[in-house]
């Protein structure tokens, strides 16, 4: 199969910048996933002098966060494509564009490297982790989160079943794997980090204002008709099951991983 490039797939198409539902869709994953972020970066006891890259900073929430709990040191937030981030959040906030797969870090330049829901639609995914241990300073910390799908055909519900089989299929065509985050803790040992460990986050689907699938699926939904893989009645009812005050569902477990660069 002939998948587009990584500057393709990430400036058009279903996850493109370009989308008009871009900007809802890294907001939702926001606001259903930083508090368990910010958690687990303050269990690493975070310095106010620390010098953070924040990997795939999408709309920029981790990265302003960081800029505020590290007045002393300074954040540079890294996206191909920057249009959602404000370099003027901060004094010590630096917005860089680029592609994470070519792109070069200084050697021992960071106390703090972070990736969400960036590594999982990447090729070379491994190979990225191996080059940023490179890029920590000793002592310092990598942190990587990613989905990890339950299987669809485990929901309770005929549609939901239909819909993420066809959601996983279709971020599959585009070159991710929303299952290769099981392996996160193993990847960070086996180049070279200690202390690793790792903690899960459900995904909440349904329950009104506490889902996150709305957005995604008003982004993703048109591409899955247009491809066969569900029908605009399954679009349509999936949206109702949304409205439904009784419908909750857990499609999957965001995976938080992180080691540490021995001093």
């Amino acid at each position: 199969m002939n998948r587009p490039a990584a500057n393709d797939r990430y400036s058009t198409g279903m996850l493109g910048k370009n989308s008009p539902q871009e900007r809802n869709r890294l907001e939702s994953i926001q606001n259903s996933v930083d508090a368990r972020t910010i958690a687990v970066i303050e269990d690493l006891s975070v310095e106010p002098s620390w010098r953070c890259l924040e990997l795939g900073a999408g709309a920029g929430s981790i990265a302003y966060w960081l800029a505020g709990r590290c007045p002393d040191g300074q954040v540079t937030a890294v996206d191909i494509d920057t249009r959602y981030l404000d370099a003027d959040r901060a004094d010590n906030l630096v917005v860089q564009q680029a592609d994470v797969l070519s792109e070069e870090f200084p050697p021992g330049g960071f106390d703090l490297i972070h990736a969400r829901y960036l590594l999982c639609h990447l090729p070379r995914r491994e190979e990225v982790i191996a080059r940023a241990t490179r890029w920590l300073a000793p002592g310092g910390w990598l942190m990587v989160e990613d989905p990890y799908q339950l299987p669809a055909d485990t929901s309770p519900f005929p549609l939901v079943r239909r819909l993420m089989a066809a959601y996983e299929r279709k971020y599959n065509e585009h070159g991710a794997d929303l299952t290769w985050a099981r392996g996160l803790p193993a990847v960070l040992a086996r180049n070279g980090l200690r202390d690793v460990g790792f903690t899960g986050n459900l995904g909440c689907m349904g329950l009104l204002g506490k889902d996150r699938w709305r957005p995604l699926i008003n982004q993703a939904g048109p591409a899955l008709v247009a491809d066969g893989l569900i029908t605009e009645a399954d679009l349509k009812g999936f949206f109702e099951l949304l409205d439904d005050p009784a419908f909750v569902d857990i499609p999957q477990v965001t995976i938080s991983a992180w080691g540490r660069r021995l001093p």
